[in-house]
């Protein structure tokens, strides 16, 4: 499996194009803004691309659909939690899709969004705007990013520590670097761990 990272100053998104090899029908994650750049990317590999993933609804993650589409024509895939202008194929958590002679495992990750989702490919996780390096995904409050901090506890940190990260924003990082550098989730940990001594000492 080969990944490519585009980086667009448009929103400072992140967009994952996958395949198995030069000439191989391809996968796209979040096409915030399909530029000359990433068009040169999929053609230059000699990409056939067939499925797009979507992370989430928010618009520097899916704002380059219309391009890709006319172009293209892939499979939209997204969460049913969210509409879309485009037809697309709903998908759910714990969904297995196999796609490119690649299993794409969906997670359902929410807090940041009702609908994000994260992607599962072999020894990748894709994690849009829930997981990114050193920080966690933003909130609209502080029930919201409970919710999320639960989630990625229970959802992503029970998975292998040597799985390779690629966020929606940001460089690319380790679950093991994650679990122990990053800030917020060290505090949540710290909070669990007192509760816990708290209802011992009850």
């Amino acid at each position: 499996m080969r990944i490519y990272q585009h980086f667009s100053v448009v929103g400072f998104c992140n967009t994952y194009l996958i395949g198995s090899k030069k000439g191989s029908d391809a996968i796209l994650i979040d096409p915030g803004h399909v530029d000359t750049e990433l068009i040169h990317l999929i053609e230059s590999n000699e990409f056939k691309l067939k499925h797009v993933l979507l992370t989430h609804r928010h618009k520097a993650h899916t704002a380059g659909l219309g391009t890709l589409v006319k172009i293209y024509n892939p499979t939209i895939y997204a969460s049913a939690f969210a509409t879309y202008e485009f037809p697309v194929k709903t998908i759910s958590d714990h969904q297995v899709l196999s796609l490119c002679n690649l299993e794409v495992e969906v997670i359902h990750v929410p807090g940041h969004s009702l609908d994000s989702l994260v992607f599962k490919i072999d020894h990748a996780l894709f994690t849009g705007d829930t997981l990114m390096c050193g920080r966690v995904g933003s909130t609209e409050g502080y029930r919201e990013q409970a919710l999320l901090l639960q989630s990625i506890r229970k959802r992503l940190m029970t998975l292998d520590e040597n799985i390779l990260l690629f966020p929606g924003h940001g460089t690319a990082s380790k679950l093991r670097i994650e679990r122990m550098f990053n800030h917020q989730l060290l505090e949540l940990g710290a909070i669990a761990k007192e509760r816990q001594n708290w209802r011992e000492d009850e």
